[in-house]
């Protein structure tokens, strides 16, 4: 066997060493399951019904049950599909978030090749001209020569004590971290589009409302001037009126505006500018309320919410980054070997006669670098009870989700079922006044009056459906959707 051969061979064994040598720094475990087994301090089974009125269904919570794929579909809103599928497809803010996790990913793999010799090639060619005062540079007297160069070069750095299996473990947890960061920004996409979707539909019908209220004090005002002209009532009646009106009108602006801005945001979330139009929003009276929902519990929680699970790989890639900083502070070996060929011309670069090899180690032990890697280290230490504390206020932070929705649809069924109750009696209210007008027994002022109470009634009602609709997608969202 050639010496260049032998040379490579042997230096490629070298570099092999050691690969199962152990790694330095703690090794990193799963947190264990939380012991909670309830969110609120008295059990949440379900949400009474409230009557007939849209979203009025009782609701019940399913403990343990699965999270439905495509879970917002179970609204049965062909429009609200749409706005979501859109949403999903277009919106920028996911894009950029799905581009970084191709970055970390690109990243973790370009990492891991330090796991791997180094090997590379290179060829030269000059044309050469030497003093006639020194030795000749070839073997023959020509001062002027030709120099072709060929060889094979191999690095290797040995993970004896594991850091650069570290530096692959914590980039590695970095991508994972950022894929669950993703699946968190599309779940919180998912239920903005469906909370803003309500809500501009709630939006639509106070604007209606308002502005029915405007008209019923406006004919309330004319009835009011005509008694006024025919010495019925007193002047004082009229202003007292007039500024009732201008009360309904001021109140209109802000409702148009939160109107306008909603429609605005549904278009941003969508992926469309709001110059292209507004975007056809959802009937809150074709929604269904799911009857059932799942309530996972709380050691299923912390695997299913990704923000959690990526609290949890922030705190993976802490845990590997130590045991990066604890090598840096250990011996460091390196391997090399190259092979090649030497000659006045590349006919020849090939002989035996004109081939030359090497093989080398070395070994480089930091003994004073005025503190800087003991520091790195526990700055790394630092971090991983950074970490710890992060993934834990996660973890809390989600348990206060679910307990808050829980809380909101309970009160939810109540306050949608006393909007009922108090557009019922509004609505009974104007029916006694107009059969009372009818008879003469009062004055249509009364049949006006009954019927703004009606509207107001009805304003605080379109509010309970739509609210009762969003904090149902907003249990989804805190349960962690369905991205597993």
């Amino acid at each position: 066997m050639s010496g260049p051969r032998l040379a490579l061979r042997s230096g490629v064994a070298l570099m092999c060493v050691a690969l199962s040598a152990c790694a330095v720094g703690p090794n990193f475990h799963t947190p264990a399951a939380p012991s909670e087994t309830a969110y609120t301090p008295q059990p949440i089974n379900g949400t009474g019904a409230a009557g007939t009125a849209i979203a009025g269904n009782a609701q019940t919570l399913v403990p343990g049950g699965k999270l439905a794929a495509n879970w917002w579909r179970q609204f049965n809103s062909p429009a609200l599909d749409a706005l979501i599928d859109r949403a999903l497809a277009a919106n920028s803010d996911l894009a950029a978030a799905q581009a970084a996790v191709k970055v970390a990913r690109e990243t973790w793999l370009a990492q891991r090749g330090v796991l791997f010799p180094q090997i590379d090639a290179s060829a030269n060619t000059s044309r050469n001209r030497s003093s006639q005062y020194l030795s000749p540079v070839t073997s023959g007297p020509a001062s002027v020569y030709s120099l072709q160069t060929a060889q094979v070069s191999v690095g290797y750095t040995i993970d004896l004590f594991g850091g650069n299996r570290r530096q692959v473990e914590q980039v590695r947890a970095q991508y994972d971290a950022q894929r669950f960061q993703t699946e968190a920004a599309r779940i919180t996409l998912i239920d903005n589009v469906a909370a803003a979707a309500f809500q501009e539909a709630s939006l639509r019908g106070q604007v209606a409302a308002q502005q029915r209220i405007i008209d019923i004090e406006t004919r309330t005002l004319d009835i009011l001037h005509r008694q006024l002209r025919l010495g019925e009532i007193a002047g004082a009646d009229v202003l007292t009126q007039d500024a009732a009106l201008a009360q309904a009108r001021a109140a209109l602006p802000p409702l148009q505006k939160s109107l306008a801005q909603q429609q605005d945001l549904l278009a941003y979330l969508t992926g469309r500018s709001p110059a292209d139009g507004v975007v056809e929003g959802v009937d809150l009276a074709t929604l269904n309320l799911p009857g059932e929902l799942p309530l996972s519990l709380p050691a299923e929680l912390v695997r299913q919410r990704p923000d959690i699970r990526a609290a949890e790989e922030n705190l993976h890639a802490a845990s590997a980054a130590v045991g990066v900083a604890i090598a840096a502070r250990l011996p460091n070996i390196t391997l090399s070997a190259a092979a090649g060929g030497l000659s006045g011309g590349w006919s020849t670069l090939l002989a035996s006669s004109n081939s030359f090899w090497s093989i080398g180690a070395g070994v480089t032990q930091p003994i004073f670098q005025g503190g800087t890697l003991l520091h790195k280290q526990r700055a790394a230490q630092a971090a991983l009870q950074q970490a710890q504390a992060q993934y834990r206020s996660a973890v809390l932070t989600a348990f206060q989700n679910v307990a808050d929705t829980l809380h909101a649809l309970q009160l939810d069924a109540d306050a949608l079922a006393a909007a009922q109750a108090a557009s019922h009696s509004a609505e009974a209210s104007l029916a006694v006044s107009q059969r009372q007008y009818a008879r003469g027994q009062v004055a249509f002022v009364n049949v006006l009056t009954a019927e703004q109470a009606l509207r107001q009634a009805d304003q605080m009602l379109v509010q309970a459906e739509a609210g009762r609709f969003a904090d149902t997608a907003a249990l989804y969202q805190a349960l962690g959707g369905d991205w597993h």
